[in-house]
Order: C-alpha cells, then structure tokens, then sequence
C-alpha cells in the first residue's frame, strides 16, 4: 500500500469515529454539514433526509445535481463514507434499482452499513474494496457517481479505467471532484494534511480530463466549477491556505461509455 493510502486510511478511519475531521481538525458537527451541503448545491431536503451521521461534511459538490437517475437504476458510489449520496440515489431509483457504496476504509464501511440499518435501506450494498481494483462486476453499472474522492487515489489512469469497466455499454458518470488549474506551493506537494484535505493529490484539470477519455469514455465535460480554497479551508474539509485561490477548482464532470456497436 502507498504511503498516500496509508494516510487516507488512517485520517478517514478517524474521520468515521468522528474524532477528527480529514485535515485533523475537530470533526464537523451535523449543523455544519448540513450547511455546507447546502452551499455546495443540496436542497435542505436532502441533507435531512439521510440518517443521522451520514453526512461527514466532505464533499465539493453534489454529483447528483444532474444525474438524471430514473427508478430501476443501479448506481456505483466511489468513495461512500457514510453513505450520504448513496442513500439520496437510493431514494431516486427506488426499490427496483441497487446503489453499491464502495470504500477503502473499513471503518467508514461499518459506518455506512449501520446508517442503512437505522434508515431501512435495503436496496444498498457498501461494500471495502479499493477504486484501482473494484469488487464490482464487469458492465454492471449504469451510473458511476463520486465526491471529491477520486483526486485521494494515486493511480488515477488505473480508477478510470475501472470506472469504464464497470460501466454498462451507454453508462454515464457525474463526479464532483477537485482540480488544479495552476501550480501548487511547493510545500504542500508531499504534505500529508494537504493530502488528506483534498489538495495535494488533485491533478491538472486537462490531465484529469484527458484521463477520463483516455480510458474510454466519451463526451467527457465540466458542467459547472467554482473555486474551491474557501471550501477547502472550511471546518468540515481542510487544508484552508489562503493562496490557494485560484488553484483548486471544484468540477462537475459527466461522461459516458459509448454504447455497443450491435456488431456480430
């Protein structure tokens, strides 16, 4: 294991016993988070429709906005945690469809599997894998979402490509992620907290664009930004330097795998 998964584990095994917040602040608070997922684009509604504790307070963005989810879907949540945007498709697809959570942090499994207990949810499955190498079926999946998790995985080429893999033929992603539109200090390059907090392992924002369809997605675009180091420097998130401005760029990304040919 990479040293930069060690430290994700760590901080977000903390995180889930909520002694600790990822950049090693105190843990957010349930009124916090309810209002940061406010400002980053949750109707009220939603955040007080989960179970108590399954919002952390650690998103950049709501991946859900524009998923266009309709009942009977199966829905992949890279990064779960708690089990937030998982129990908000869970709502949407109803029933007859199945959201899968998958997380690396065994604690955050634990965490999220009593949330759906305690809402009744029987139509989710979170499961501890890792994103380079998903325990997730071939073409299985309609719609991949996740929330500022995917800039904490070191083999972004290697995520992409499970993401395609797991996809159904004409499946679609909408991911909330952060990028960098220029350079970083140099001393938050190798910084743990910074890591952690969701800056130091972002990627260029072509990098992480080209990535995407690098593996085989298609119609790969940002669909809304807005900068991020205010966010980031909040209680619930993180690293907070004040020159970070015009840096880090949280991004809406949708993509979709192209459909099968049909061809014998």
């Amino acid at each position: 294991m990479s040293q930069q998964k060690r430290w994700v584990k760590k901080r977000y095994g903390e995180l889930a016993a909520q002694e600790r917040s990822c950049c090693g602040k105190p843990a957010c608070t349930d009124e916090r988070a309810a209002a940061l997922a406010e400002r980053i684009g949750y109707r009220p509604e939603e955040a007080a429709a989960v179970p108590e504790g399954a919002n952390l307070g650690l998103g950049c963005g709501n991946p859900l906005a524009r998923a266009n989810l309709a009942p009977g879907e199966t829905v992949l949540d890279l990064g779960s945690g708690a089990g937030f945007d998982a129990f908000l498709a869970a709502a949407r697809v109803g029933p007859q469809g199945r959201v899968i959570g998958v997380d690396m942090t065994p604690e955050m499994v634990e965490k999220a599997r009593a949330n759906a207990a305690a809402g009744g949810y029987a139509n989710v499955d979170f499961r501890h894998g890792d994103i380079e190498d998903l325990p997730v079926a071939d073409a299985s999946i309609d719609l991949v979402i996740s929330n500022c998790v995917l800039n904490l995985v070191p083999d972004k080429p290697r995520s992409f490509g499970e993401i395609v893999r797991v996809l159904k033929p004409g499946g679609r992603i909408a991911i909330s992620d952060i990028v960098l539109d220029g350079p970083l200090p140099e001393a938050l390059q190798s910084d743990e907290d910074a890591y952690c907090s969701c800056v130091s392992g972002a990627v260029n924002r072509a990098e992480y664009l080209r990535g995407l369809e690098d593996a085989g997605l298609t119609e790969v675009r940002v669909v809304s930004e807005a900068d991020a180091a205010e966010l980031l420097s909040s209680e619930c998130c993180g690293a907070g330097a004040p020159n970070l401005a015009g840096i880090v760029t949280s991004v809406h990304v949708v993509g979709r795998k192209p459909p099968s040919c049909g061809c014998s």
